[in-house]
């Protein structure tokens, strides 16, 4: 990984991540999504699954043996501690897995898609980051459209993340993503050359 270039995608929830991400895949960069990784650290018969089963018995798991995330999911946020437990569990193996798949990419860049880039500490990873950036009234619109979330989740989860300004501000790109596609399109192009450019010096 020492001479790749790695590019952090990052952005709040309804930015548009996901658009963006697919656009540059399909221009044959290599996505490591953090949220899919972090998924399948926790997968039947991998090591983290097995020490949440140790921990909290087989309420932790459904029928078929998978994570019951939202059963986990109130017992962590519910008890400081415990969250603490099950980060020590999965973050260094989600960062582990992300490091592999990253080096194993073969595109001129590769790109690490990942909502809390600069609050996890991935952005270590990286040798430049880009923001996807909308206003949050356009932030609650799209998710609340797209997911049928209710407005007060949406802001629940927006509070619970860095702010507009300070990831505006950590960004070294920035793609405003406020209008139509194609507008996100456009910049998503000279950013992918200004980045081809960098992977070949």
């Amino acid at each position: 990984m020492k001479n790749k270039l790695i590019v952090g995608l990052t952005g709040g929830i309804g930015s548009g991540k996901t658009a963006a991400s697919d656009y540059l895949a399909n221009k044959g960069i290599c996505v490591v999504d953090a949220d899919v990784v972090a998924r399948e650290v926790v997968e039947p018969g991998q090591p983290a699954l097995l020490a949440i089963e140790q921990r909290y018995g087989s309420e932790a798991l459904l029928p078929d043996g998978s994570l019951n995330r939202g059963w986990l999911r109130e017992k962590v946020f519910a008890d400081p501690s415990e969250r603490r437990w099950l980060e020590q569990q999965t973050h260094p193996r989600i960062r582990d897995a992300i490091i592999q798949q990253l080096t194993a990419a073969t595109s001129p860049y590769a790109l690490l898609v990942s909502p809390l880039l600069f609050e996890s500490g991935q952005a270590q990873l990286t040798q430049r980051t880009l923001l996807i950036d909308v206003p949050e009234s356009i932030q609650i619109q799209r998710a609340a459209s797209r997911d049928q979330n209710d407005e007060t989740q949406i802001r629940r989860i927006i509070a619970a993340q860095m702010s507009r300004e300070d990831k505006r501000a950590k960004a070294d790109d920035i793609a405003d993503n406020s209008q139509d596609l194609n507008h996100l399109y456009h910049q998503l192009d000279q950013l992918h050359e200004y980045y081809l450019t960098l992977a070949n010096a």
